[in-house]
């Protein structure tokens, strides 16, 4: 096998760089070579999966976690149209000229065989094609763009059973794309500034790429049917984060009671009052609560409650192993993870694609959905009702063996080792 070169353009997405970076340390373990071009805060992620590192220059992007620097902040807003408009303005088309200049830059020194870009990269994704680099895109999530057939994301709405329910996806899926139409002017701006051609439509900056590679299960999305010919689901990447703490019970193996892990998001989305919300109701009712606070959340800004332990970081995988019930925000890797373990979940969505998560995770049969302004004896009973009904935990266990047998099934580092092989790309 002849070694390739591989330019990973990522930017600080909290929960969506495990995978992404896990996609990148499976590259290396078959002995290819990884550069990432990310923000700074990005650097000792890709460290630690086996990358060589460079950062956004003119691009935006952190060279810390805190908030202020988020150039989204989005817990700031409860409207999933304008989230949309944040996101496009700030990350997706706005600085689209500059990603590009810094991804055309990178490849000059690199000399990559492929590019693989975080598919919101609209900037990454065109200086690859302007350099004439084959380019793939990685989606660490549900599919997220709007798609007839399927619910837009941000609602959280149901599968669409129903005529009203599809007239409702097909009149939501309609006011996006305008929000994100609307954008189209700054795609071509940039697209000429690279020699490119324009473009007929603001979905064809993401669509007309080698490939689009979808990190989750095509069972638990809705959106699979619905997808381009270029796109391949290729399965959840469960890693844990490098900067989580190893994990020791404080419990004796004996103790009867079940475990449930809680987590929410490892980016700030002012979750502090949920999270002791979660403590205080975990605290009423007969089990061994975990309480991960990642990132953005410290130990100090907490009050413990019960027999519930709170720590600042662990790693998920080996505590879903034992854990009966999880409590979650629904970030994508999360959920995949408890259902991986065939954990179900009480699912407290704040925002982002949580929401579209959760509506899947009840889709499933796996869990419940409550609102995160849920009372702690609301998050209790909900808890209790999991562990009471084991309805919930024969559906996870089926989501368990659902993924395992299309993670076994993945075709992730083929596609990317062809990827590389094949010297061309679409524009």
């Amino acid at each position: 096998m002849t070694t390739k070169r591989y330019l990973f353009a990522l930017w600080e997405g909290g929960g969506t760089l495990p995978p992404e970076l896990g996609v990148a340390s499976r590259l290396i373990e078959r002995g290819h070579e990884v550069l990432v071009i990310a923000d700074p805060t990005v650097e000792d992620d890709a460290q630690a999966a086996g990358c060589t590192f460079t950062p956004w220059s003119a691009a935006p992007s952190r060279t810390s976690l805190d908030p202020d620097q988020d150039p989204m902040k989005d817990w700031e807003v409860s409207n999933p149209l304008t989230m949309i408009r944040r996101a496009r303005d700030g990350m997706i088309a706005g600085p689209a000229s500059d990603y590009a200049a810094d991804t055309r830059r990178a490849i000059q020194g690199f000399d990559p065989d492929a590019v693989v870009a975080d598919h919101l990269l609209a900037g990454a994704i065109m200086g690859a094609q302007a350099e004439g680099v084959p380019v793939a895109t990685v989606v660490p999530n549900i599919w997220m763009m709007p798609t007839d057939g399927a619910p837009a994301v941000g609602p959280g709405f149901a599968f669409p059973a129903s005529a009203p329910a599809r007239l409702r996806n097909h009149l939501m899926t309609r006011l996006v794309n305008r929000v994100f139409d609307r954008a189209l002017p700054t795609i071509n701006d940039a697209r000429r500034k690279n020699g490119l051609p324009e473009l007929d439509a603001f979905y064809d900056q993401f669509t007309k790429v080698d490939r689009i590679l979808v990190l989750s299960s095509p069972t638990f999305d809705f959106s699979s049917e619905f997808v381009p010919a270029n796109a391949r689901y290729v399965g959840p990447i469960l890693d844990d984060p490098h900067w989580a703490s190893a994990w020791r019970s404080p419990w004796p193996a004996d103790d009867p009671r079940p475990l449930v892990l809680a987590s929410l998001s490892s980016t700030f989305q002012d979750q502090v009052e949920l999270l002791q919300k979660i403590i205080e109701g975990l605290a009423t009712i007969p089990v061994r609560g975990v309480v991960t606070l990642g990132q953005n959340v410290h130990l100090g800004e907490l009050a413990p409650a019960g027999d519930v332990h709170i720590v600042q970081s662990a790693p998920h995988s080996p505590i879903l192993q034992e854990a009966a019930v999880a409590v979650s925000h629904c970030g994508h890797g999360g959920t995949m993870k408890a259902l991986a373990a065939g954990v179900p979940l009480v699912c407290l969505p704040m925002g982002r694609d949580q929401n579209d998560n959760a509506a899947r995770v009840v889709h499933q049969g796996a869990g419940v959905r409550l609102r995160p302004s849920s009372a702690p004896s609301d998050i209790a009973a909900a808890v209790m009702a999991l562990l009471d009904d084991p309805t919930y935990r024969r559906q996870a266990s089926r989501m368990a063996e659902t993924i395992a047998r299309e993670t076994d099934d993945s075709q992730l580092i083929s596609e990317l080792e062809a990827l590389a092989n094949t010297g061309v790309t679409a524009v």
